[in-house]
């Protein structure tokens, strides 16, 4: 460099943007000089860097500087996870002649290449790590999550990218995924999420949506990877916070949406961040739902399956029962919420097909809790939210409290009254479902004029209705057990305390109930009409 210099007489040399600074430049000095030093993994990369800024090849002497640290590269550093995690983290600050002399990606290699090594010669004790408890598999795989997490969110990717490609299992990335972002995330607090005041401008947040949406990137797309659904809400809630993309948020949905049947109510409660909407996040959920019912309509479609298999206890309609009791439960949840607007209530019940409920109870409380929560609801409003509820899918206890439930419009009220007096001249007469269930065995005959996939559609509707009256049958006869009970408990007591048969009979009815609880001096909203002068009695069924 001296030589190339136009001034002979020059003194001082200017080094710029020398990798590592001084004190690689003291070490390049020492080798020159002949002075011991030992290379090491926190120093080879930036003597490799600097030798080649400083054009130390085989050209001006024997074994230089790059020699020397190639030589440390291949055979020490490559043959180590640690070591080249280590020199790999040591290249964030030496970019870009760190990759122009490929140390990054040798380490990022070797990373992967170790990684697999380590799982085939630790096949045994991972056997036990499977059959083991969750500390113990936590333990197998401690050695990944704490090295790796040191990495920067680039090179992070690069290495878990380089250890799908090599074979790397599935589950250990997936705890890798998950360590990190437990690392990497924890800047983000708590309070913040009920904060809709908060401002993005800072870039601490803009590096952790970087974060998050490549960490979303990297979960294994094959179906045999289960990850965490505590870890899916996790990241979809991060994603919300930090603003991430919509490609990021929906493919964190999809795949909640895949196992929704799993899903637990306090899952379902993400917190809003828009100013003046609800408290949760309603339209998140609204999408999950309507990719899972995507998701059943495709299995359906692509079942090879004919009419026959279909049974009760199938796979898929028990999912969608099952998401249907978690769905009426969400939205008894979100009833209180004052600001909850009623297109979106609406929306998450329409959304659902009739199929998906056996019996309407759980919807019939979520709508009770709404139209109590929702004084000001038009008379209007409220027959368009009642029309939801199928009289003939409500228990005997929701019945009897929809009786008496003041908040309901007359309407409803009369319809809840006709079909309980059908119901209860058919188990007197004992023709229950009967006439039912032969109009929907006759009426599933296919016609000789409908294609064979609409002919198979059609019996597998019927078929699913069938399904449904049976289980709504088994409900009704468990009522009349209940009801068979009373009566018995109402003969054995009729002759003491001056109480007649009919009496107990009544009582006894009365308290099947989990519509439960006293409520009393209610505030009725103008254009409704009270009903409570017609029985004289307390509303024992209101919802609280």
């Amino acid at each position: 460099m001296v030589a190339d210099a136009k001034d002979p007489n020059i003194s001082n040399l200017e080094l710029i943007n020398l990798p590592g600074g001084p004190e690689t430049f003291e070490l390049a000095a020492k080798y020159c000089y002949g002075m011991n030093f030992e290379i090491t993994t926190a120093n080879v990369a930036h003597l490799r860097c600097a030798a080649e800024y400083l054009e130390m090849t085989e050209d001006y002497r024997e074994e230089n500087l790059i020699e020397r640290t190639e030589t440390y590269l291949n055979e020490v550093v490559a043959h180590s996870l640690e070591k080249s995690v280590e020199v790999l983290s040591a290249c964030e600050a030496l970019l870009p002649i760190a990759e122009e002399v490929g140390i990054p990606s040798r380490c990022v290699d070797a990373i992967a290449i170790n990684a697999c090594k380590e799982q085939l010669v630790s096949g045994l004790s991972r056997l036990d790590c499977d059959g083991g408890s969750v500390e113990l598999k936590d333990r197998c795989v401690e050695w990944w999550v704490e090295d790796l997490s040191v990495l920067r969110i680039d090179f992070y990717q690069r290495v878990i990218s380089a250890m799908g490609r090599t074979g790397v299992r599935t589950d250990s990335i997936i705890a890798c995924l998950m360590h990190y972002a437990q690392e990497s995330l924890k800047g983000i607090e708590k309070p913040q999420i009920w904060n809709p005041a908060r401002t993005n401008t800072d870039m601490g947040e803009n590096g952790q949506r970087v974060i998050v949406e490549n960490l979303v990137s990297l979960m294994p797309t094959d179906k045999s990877a289960s990850i965490p659904l505590n870890f899916l809400f996790g990241m979809l809630r991060m994603a919300i916070m930090v603003d991430a993309t919509l490609a990021c948020r929906l493919e964190l949905e999809r795949r909640i949406a895949f196992r929704l049947e799993m899903v637990s109510l306090d899952d379902l409660l993400i917190p809003s961040l828009q100013t003046g909407d609800s408290l949760f996040d309603v339209d998140t959920v609204h999408r999950i739902l309507v990719h899972f019912l995507q998701r059943i309509e495709e299995e359906e479609e692509n079942e090879d399956c004919g009419y026959e298999s279909e049974v009760i206890g199938s796979t898929s309609h028990g999912s969608v029962l099952s998401v249907g009791r978690l769905i009426d439960a969400y939205l008894a949840e979100i009833a209180p919420d004052p600001y909850l607007s009623l297109p979106k209530f609406t929306a998450m019940i329409e959304v659902l097909p009739d199929y998906a409920r056996v019996i309407d109870d759980g919807l019939y409380r979520a709508i009770d809790i709404f139209l109590k929560a929702h004084p000001m609801l038009t008379e209007h409003e409220c027959k368009k939210l009642c029309k939801f509820i199928d009289c003939q899918k409500l228990s005997q206890e929701a019945c009897n409290h929809a009786a008496q439930n003041d908040r309901l419009p007359v309407q409803m009220v009369v319809r809840v009254l006709y079909f309980e007096q059908i119901r209860m001249k058919n188990s007197l007469s004992g023709s229950s479902g009967d006439r039912f269930l032969s109009q929907k065995i006759s009426s599933g005959i296919p016609s000789a004029a409908m294609s064979p996939r609409d002919t198979y559609a059609s019996l597998r509707r019927e078929n699913r209705e069938l399904k449904l009256e049976i289980q709504r049958m088994r409900a009704r006869l468990s009522d009349l057990e209940k009801e068979q009970v009373f009566m018995k408990q109402g003969m054995m007591d009729k002759t003491g305390n001056g109480k007649t048969f009919l009496n107990s009979l009544s009582r006894g009815i009365g308290r099947i109930g989990i519509f439960s609880g006293q409520t009393g001096g209610k505030q009725h909203k103008s254009g409704r009409k009270s009903r409570e002068g017609k029985t004289g009695r307390s509303r024992r069924y209101s919802v609280s």
